[in-house]
């Protein structure tokens, strides 16, 4: 939605020849990371949060939306949020780690069986628990969590059956200390790569692989240098809705009201159409001529053997082990309700 200057000051004018005071609308500066297409979950998302949102509050709340990394990487947005400098914005999990370290936690690999699972967990007494801890310790509300795509592996060299395949294979991460401590432990050497300079890192050679949900593999075209796909699903990846408390506690009633439902109705779009893109993995990436591997219930089960002690020997360390205990039994407890 464009909001010009002429439109700013013709409202004005026709409150105050009404004799009314002219309240200037409370800008909401939005940012996300993927392309502004409306076939990209982040960004339909956000065209619907700004539609919900300006009409549930009469346009008292001006939402401006800057896609693809407008506002600065993960880590400068965050400390944007920090700072109030950026209202809102949804970030991935690594990126959100770097300024709330037990965010790490949800990179356990092979942690959840299925995506509703990991809803049970995320909207749950455990989502609403770990929001309230990152709010006490960083001054940002987690608003909601949504996807950011079942992680897979791609690579330029050869199918990745079992770990040993991963051996010698350099592997661009997360600049995240989790997912270099997951390569290392299947054998393979990880390269921590901004999301914004992976594409050409890999048409480079500077790696050879890389692992992200197909939503990212597609939104930036990683299949035209990776040929071999791997669907083992080793994490199940985050994006948070995330909204600088300040900001958020200068708005009435009504307005958190507004942002409250309307973010449920942007984590819907966004959940349904990665949740979609996830399914439909094989057959996307094989029409973009990818070789696409399924690994069978036992392969996995190699990969979890390997990665998951490692990973979860370095959170203990890293964030403490009560965070990673009360998600694992979570888990457990989504798992046994179904």
């Amino acid at each position: 939605m464009v909001k010009t200057i002429a439109t700013i000051t013709a409202a004005a004018l026709i409150a105050l020849s009404a004799g009314t005071a002219y309240a200037a609308p409370k800008v909401l500066k939005y940012g996300h990371f993927q392309p502004g297409r409306d076939d990209q979950p982040k960004h339909k998302a956000a065209l619907a949060f700004e539609s919900c949102v300006e009409k549930a509050t009469e346009n008292s709340i001006d939402v401006q939306i800057f896609p693809a990394g407008q506002l600065g990487n993960a880590t400068a947005t965050l400390e944007g949020l920090k700072l109030g400098s950026i209202e809102m914005a949804v970030v991935h999990d690594g990126g959100i780690s770097s300024i709330y370290p037990a965010f790490d936690i949800f990179a356990l690999p092979y942690l959840f069986p299925n995506h509703e699972t990991a809803y049970k967990v995320l909207d749950g007494d455990f989502g609403k628990e770990f929001g309230a801890a990152m709010l006490k310790d960083t001054g940002i509300r987690l608003l909601a969590y949504a996807d950011n795509g079942i992680r897979q592996f791609t690579n330029s060299k050869h199918p990745i059956k079992t770990p040993d395949d991963l051996k010698g294979l350099k592997m661009r991460v997360q600049p995240s200390p989790v997912f270099i401590a997951l390569m290392e432990s299947l054998g393979a050497s990880p390269s921590a790569i901004d999301w914004g300079e992976l594409p050409a890192a890999l048409t480079q050679g500077a790696v050879d692989g890389q692992e992200n949900g197909v939503t990212n593999i597609i939104a930036a075209s990683l299949y035209q240098s990776q040929k071999y796909a791997t669907l083992d699903g080793h994490v199940y990846s985050l994006h948070a809705y995330l909204i600088s408390d300040a900001f958020y506690q200068g708005l009435t009633d009504t307005e958190k009201a507004a942002v409250d439902s309307c973010t449920v109705e942007a984590q819907k779009i966004h959940r349904d159409m990665t949740r979609a893109q996830d399914l439909a993995a094989e057959k996307t990436l094989t029409e973009k001529g990818m070789e696409v591997y399924v690994p069978t219930a036992e392969q996995i089960e190699a990969f979890r053997a390997l990665a998951q002690p490692a990973v979860r020997k370095h959170l203990d360390a890293a964030v403490g082990a009560e965070w990673v205990d009360k998600l694992v039994k979570a888990r457990d407890q989504a798992v046994n309700s179904q």
